[in-house]
């Protein structure tokens, strides 16, 4: 009996150490503020440069590392920052959209972090129309 009892309480304070680890792993965790999560390039000329930096700023206390940034399709490259961000510090997650694809357009960006709010979804919308000839 005295085994079962001692196992019991060995277990008790085992799952109360590891949840008491976890919270505190949580607020000592990076987290990611952009400044907006949403541009809208309106209405841009095809074949025309489309591209926008989200700035974002680390408000956690352990350095922010950006793992992953995934788009709704092809006609998006991110690209993003390397270094982690530290405490307090700005990071970007540019993007380039493909403006040889005529019409209107919505894609969203997943933004995979160590941050505590990871993923974090951007959102790029707007209009290609034809370019006018010149003669």
């Amino acid at each position: 009996m005295k085994t079962y009892l001692v196992f019991f309480i060995g277990l008790i304070a085992s799952v109360i150490l590891s949840c008491s680890s976890a919270q505190s792993g949580e607020k000592k965790a990076g987290k990611m503020v952009f400044a907006e999560t949403e541009h809208d390039f309106g209405t841009i000329t095809q074949g025309s440069v489309a591209e926008f930096a989200f700035v974002f700023r680390n408000v956690g206390n352990e350095p922010l590392i950006i793992s992953n940034v995934q788009t709704s399709c092809g006609c998006t490259v991110p690209a993003w920052s390397q270094e982690p961000v530290k405490k307090h510090q700005q990071g970007i997650v540019k993007i380039h959209y493909n403006t040889h694809i005529l019409g209107s357009f919505k894609k969203t960006i997943q933004v995979h972090s160590n941050a505590a709010n990871s993923p974090v979804t951007l959102t790029i919308k707007g209009t290609v129309v034809p370019a006018t000839k010149e003669n």
